[in-house]
């Protein structure tokens, strides 16, 4: 049996995910029955490190959401495309060896397949935004070949942080205003 591509690996992680929001079932029960067909170490180290990682810090990803998307709730998003931005963000965040492009590009493709039309511009949209800022604010920790090395040190010991610890944006839930737009607008996008 091939070994399954790590394009492959996101869609079984978004389909834990998505199985774990739906059912609430406990995620060492759902990883059992969705990944058992996953082979070799590298692609079940990183799913389950994108699981783990998605899930212990789904408050700070929501928020990264949140603060990229205009008169928008959570809730009002459609579930795979909420899903499919946890994981794109938690891989800029947390996974210094993945290229952000591969990151959003991997997410942009994802949701184009399993939710909307419009889905891939939403979510290209979001985490691009999401991507820039953390640039601007030094909080991309990229290592490795044709990657940026983006640390930043702290002046009092002179040890590395990770450029995603105390992240600074805004939280709270925000109020559709125009019913008439189904999509969300993202901030700094225009409507073309």
């Amino acid at each position: 049996m091939p070994q399954f591509k790590r394009r492959e690996v996101r869609i079984k992680v978004m389909q834990v995910l998505y199985a774990h929001e739906i059912s609430k079932e406990p995620i060492s029960k759902i990883k059992k029955d969705l990944m058992s067909d996953v082979d070799g170490e590298d692609n079940l180290q990183f799913s389950d490190a994108l699981i783990s990682n998605v899930l212990e810090n789904e408050k700070l990803l929501d928020d990264y959401i949140l603060g990229k998307v205009l008169n928008w709730e959570l809730e009002r998003m459609a579930l795979v495309d909420r899903i499919v931005m946890r994981m794109g963000i938690c891989e800029l965040l947390f996974f210094p060896d993945i290229p952000p492009k591969v990151s959003i590009n991997e997410a942009i493709d994802i949701s184009k397949e399993y939710c909307t039309r419009s889905s891939g511009r939403f979510v290209n949209g979001v985490l691009d935004a999401i991507h820039e800022d953390l640039k601007k604010e030094n909080k991309l920790n990229k290592t490795g070949r044709g990657l940026l090395n983006t640390e930043s040190k702290n002046k009092n010991n002179g040890k590395k942080k990770p450029a995603h610890s105390k992240p600074k944006f805004e939280t709270g839930k925000k109020k559709l205003n125009n019913k008439k737009n189904p999509n969300p607008a993202v901030k700094g996008q225009t409507k073309i």
